[in-house]
């Protein structure tokens, strides 16, 4: 009797591969959609102009939003603490440009305070960041 029992008892060696390239496609799903999310960390509305594009690999990134918060590469500043903070930023990597990322609703003189305290701790590559125009050249 205990020699039936052995028999009737298989080993299944087959490995199921849907269930785990349906978890691998779920998850590729999630990652396209969520990567170009995370490009962009402070939600500005740019200005548009017509003008072209600038190419840089390595840059330090000033926002300015529409509730008038600064961040330096996404991370919030105060107005107060802006000079200080972007020296300790800036003072490692004095060779790279600076662009500035200002929302269109944010006052004129609060752009100009961030440009000239960028001018004040030694920026000299100094770009801004916009949106093209549209295709009828209307901003």
């Amino acid at each position: 009797m205990s020699r039936r029992r052995l028999r009737r008892r298989h080993v299944i060696s087959e490995l199921n591969l849907t269930n785990l390239i349906d978890v691998v496609f779920a998850l590729l799903i999630i990652f396209m959609i969520t990567a170009p999310m995370m490009t962009q960390g402070v939600q500005v509305d740019l200005p548009k102009t017509e003008s072209e594009n600038v190419e840089s690999n390595e840059s330090i990134q000033v926002s300015i939003n529409s509730r008038n918060e600064i961040y330096i590469d996404q991370e919030k500043v105060s107005l107060v603490d802006f000079r200080r903070e972007f020296k300790d930023v800036f003072s490692s990597r004095t060779d790279i440009p600076v662009f500035v990322n200002a929302d269109k609703k944010v006052p004129y003189g609060m752009v100009i305070r961030v440009i000239s305290e960028l001018q004040n701790a030694g920026v000299v590559k100094l770009g801004f960041l916009t949106l093209p125009l549209d295709k009828s050249g209307n901003f």
